[in-house]
């Protein structure tokens, strides 16, 4: 039911929660009982004055009576009965309830957003908690100073008689050691606090990149002409990079960038790009340029020139995630391994040739993709020498949904996905939280 036919829907709820009668409304407005009860029951339209004289007898904006929830509450309304497993929802009637009851439907729609953050969070701590080397050495470390701990007061418990120079060094020793353990739980809960935020305690150089890669959008069109000199002094002047490793990897990423933009400069890819969808096989075969320059290209230049930014997601051929330009709706894992079933992964069986799916992402936006791959080989090819090689995966949104796409997740540990060949391990999700 449209939402501009449920005025007297809407009218009949607030006239109750006022506490009057459908005779005391009738009777302030100017009309009849019998005409306004046709009103309330959605039999006759309402508007102009006699809407305004009844928004001002019921002490509410007429625009309430009239138009109702907001069209984005109707929209999230829709999102958490889609996310739902439950098929009993009764769709055609969410304007009316929305209407109806706007607070319970906020409510709805806030614990909808809320569960999302949710997972979202718990898809962060679980990758952090499986595979974050910082944790892992964190966890050595307390277990080691409470096996210390552990041994000093057996020989105390066990030992009746110590001299008191021993003794004395035992009780030191425990006291040192119970200070470390302290001091190292207390840094462990810090780490922990932050865990949530996926920018939160950078640990490894190739994630110091990505953060400065973020931090300036990843754009650099200063640098795009720029001699391998001002490349460094850039490097070196970027608070995010603090280890020589990660300034080493920042360097050859914005050499790899300034070779793109050499093939495929700026006002090149306006040009193609006019008026035209995002199609990397067109540009690749229009400008001779290879597949992957104008992957990197699209998606650093996405932002600017066409209705919606592009991911994009680079890994080596034992499957490492080694770059990540990420896209909302389009979760990418931090630390643990990305579902099988991305495209990425299928390009590297097939290289140099290109793939392109439909794919839907598992969760509660269920959100549905174009995405382009393709796996190329890298450093020079040598005679009886497998090369080595990389794959790019483009990730280009579109809009509305169709039959046929593939579901993909982000990693097995936080997907939702209840039938999964390729799954490695349970879901914390399978069964909602």
């Amino acid at each position: 039911m449209a939402r501009d036919t449920l005025t007297g829907s809407r009218i009949r709820e607030r006239r109750v929660m006022a506490g009057m009668r459908q005779a005391e409304l009738a009777r302030e407005v100017g009309i009849s009982a019998s005409y306004l009860n046709l009103i309330e029951h959605n039999r006759r339209r309402i508007g102009g004055k006699l809407l305004v004289d009844i928004a001002q007898v019921l002490d509410v904006e007429p625009s309430l009576l009239s138009e109702g929830a907001e069209a984005a509450l109707i929209a999230t309304l829709r999102e958490a009965a889609a996310d739902s497993a439950a098929t009993s929802q009764e769709l055609d009637r969410i304007d009316e309830f929305a209407g109806r009851f706007p607070g319970w439907a906020a409510l709805i729609g806030e614990q909808h957003r809320r569960l999302g953050s949710l997972e979202r969070t718990a898809a962060t701590l679980t990758d952090r908690l499986t595979h974050d080397p910082h944790l892992a050495t964190s966890m050595h470390e307390m277990l080691t100073i409470v096996t210390a701990i552990r041994s000093t007061a057996g020989i105390l418990a066990d030992t009746r008689e110590i001299e008191p120079e021993w003794r004395n060094r035992f009780h030191r020793n425990l006291n040192e050691d119970s200070q470390r353990l302290a001091e190292s739980s207390q840094q462990l809960v810090a780490y922990l606090d932050g865990a949530g935020d996926a920018g939160a305690s950078l640990t490894l150089p190739l994630e110091e990149v990505e953060a400065m890669m973020a931090a300036h959008k990843f754009r650099f069109d200063a640098l795009e002409g720029a001699p391998d000199a001002a490349l460094r002094a850039f490097v070196e002047a970027q608070p995010e990079l603090t280890s020589s490793a990660s300034r080493d990897l920042a360097e050859t990423a914005l050499r790899q960038l300034r070779h793109d933009a050499g093939l495929l400069p700026l006002s090149d890819m306006r040009a193609a790009l006019a008026g035209k969808e995002a199609d990397p096989v067109r540009l690749a075969r229009e400008t001779g340029a290879p597949l992957t320059a104008v992957f990197r290209r699209l998606a650093v230049l996405s932002d600017e020139l066409l209705p919606a930014p592009l991911g994009l997601v680079m890994c080596d051929g034992s499957g490492t995630l080694m770059l990540r330009k990420p896209i909302e709706g389009f979760p990418l894992p931090r630390f643990s391994a990305a579902c099988p079933k991305w495209p990425l992964f299928q390009a590297l069986a097939r290289p140099m040739r290109p793939l392109c799916q439909r794919v839907t992402v598992t969760g509660r936006d269920a959100r549905q993709f174009e995405c382009y791959a393709v796996t190329e080989a890298v450093g020079p090819l040598e005679v009886n020498m497998d090369p080595l090689y990389h794959s790019y995966m483009l990730i280009v949104p579109v809009a509305g949904a169709e039959g046929g796409a593939r579901e993909v997740g982000s990693t097995c540990r936080v997907c939702p996905s209840r039938e999964c060949a390729g799954r490695r391990e349970p879901s914390l999700l399978a069964k909602g939280i």
